[in-house]
């Protein structure tokens, strides 16, 4: 057998990729799932390693991790799933089944059984797909602008399997989620949120079934756990539920269910766990003040570039979840902005921003400190030449 051609070292730098010929990228865009995802803190990373020396009965792993994770998040219960993704493929299929073991095996056939999940039309996104690949069938109600306690209960019916929730950041018009459950467990309908990206202020990860959310979906990637990982916490009914639609229930459980390839291992589970610990006991203004001294380095670097405005972005005043925390920087186009995303891209070493209309954005989270020279540099050069 031969021996690895890169070193530790050289791992790290970037190099493995280049041997599987694939390019590095400094990621100054933010936590998104076409860049990689999440960074591994060292002792995630040893966790993971330590997890890798031993196996472990799995459905025992999760079933103790997810009473860990839902004391530490004060639900009822909870477990890993292999990224939020899942979380609501799984969360959909606990609502679709609930009551009828006999249809565990069906889905996503779900003609005959009540198969609606209710979605307000002003929060509409692409992962509501993985609400439907169970089968269920997405209702819409209300206009773009917003949605009515009235248009809610108007909706909800006999087909009426659960309501689906998504937790607006961008200031879009949405029925409060307090009004939302209300109505449904007025009617017995469970409530399944999407909350991400939902991970700081860190109350966030306990909010939500604190309000009575029956199932809340998080990417555990928002607080540094293995990019393809993910939590479902709630109540013990439908957390229970949704395990055995689960890979881990297809396993187990005696039923063929519908998440068998939607499976975790055993040191990504670890790994979640001792993340989401290192996330909930973390000194957050450290990380934030850190965050605001390399976007300073950044402004200083280009503010004085003719037709530009920059300034930064902070979790504090606008939570956007996959940037966290950096620099947005308005051009005069969309066009100016996609051609400085390209050249820094295409140049050497590549560097990942990501753009928003007329606007290019630059998050500061994810790169090394070695890197924010380069990092700056290359913005200026992009933005000079734009």
């Amino acid at each position: 057998m031969p021996e690895p051609t890169t070193t530790l070292e050289e791992a790290a730098a970037g190099s493995i990729f280049t041997d599987l010929g694939a390019r590095p990228v400094i990621n100054a865009g933010g936590a998104y799932t076409v860049l990689g995802g999440s960074r591994l803190s060292p002792s995630v990373r040893a966790a993971m390693e330590d997890a890798n020396r031993r196996f472990v009965d799995m459905k025992g792993l999760i079933t103790s991790s997810g009473r860990l994770i839902a004391n530490l998040l004060d639900a009822e219960a909870a477990f890993v799933t292999s990224g939020a993704a899942a979380a609501l493929a799984v969360a959909a299929a606990a609502c679709l089944t609930r009551g009828h073991p006999d249809y565990f095996e069906r889905l996503p056939d779900t003609e005959g059984i009540p198969n609606e999940i209710i979605t307000q039309k002003s929060t509409r996104q692409k992962y509501d797909r993985c609400v439907t690949l169970t089968g269920a069938h997405l209702v819409e109600i209300g206009p773009p602008t917003g949605t009515t306690a009235d248009e809610l209960r108007a909706a909800i019916g006999p087909q009426t399997a659960a309501i689906h929730y998504f937790v607006a950041f961008r200031g879009e018009p949405v029925l409060p989620i307090e009004t939302v459950i209300e109505i449904a467990h007025e009617r017995g309908i469970p409530v399944i949120v999407d909350a991400a990206g939902m991970t700081y202020p860190v109350d966030n990860l306990r909010r939500y079934v604190r309000l009575g959310a029956d199932l809340v979906c998080y990417a555990a990637k928002y607080f540094d756990a293995p990019h393809s990982t993910g939590l479902l916490v709630g109540s013990s009914e439908m957390v229970d539920l949704a395990l055995i639609n689960s890979f881990i229930g297809f396993e187990t459980s005696g039923y063929l269910t519908i998440g068998r390839p939607m499976k975790v291992d055993r040191q990504e589970i670890v790994a979640t766990v001792v993340a989401l610990k290192e996330w909930l006991t973390m000194d957050h203004e450290s990380r934030l003040l850190h965050y605001g001294e390399r976007a300073g380095a950044i402004l200083a670097r280009i503010r004085d570039i003719p037709g530009i405005e920059a300034w930064r972005i902070s979790e504090r005043e606008t939570p956007i979840p996959v940037i966290r925390d950096g620099v947005r920087i308005r051009l005069a186009s969309p066009e100016a902005a996609t051609a400085v995303m390209q050249t820094l891209l295409a140049g050497e070493p590549s560097i990942a921003v990501r753009t928003e209309g007329p606007a290019v954005n630059v998050s500061v989270a994810f790169f090394d400190d070695a890197d924010l020279d380069i990092v700056a540099t290359r913005l200026r050069e992009a933005l000079s030449g734009s």
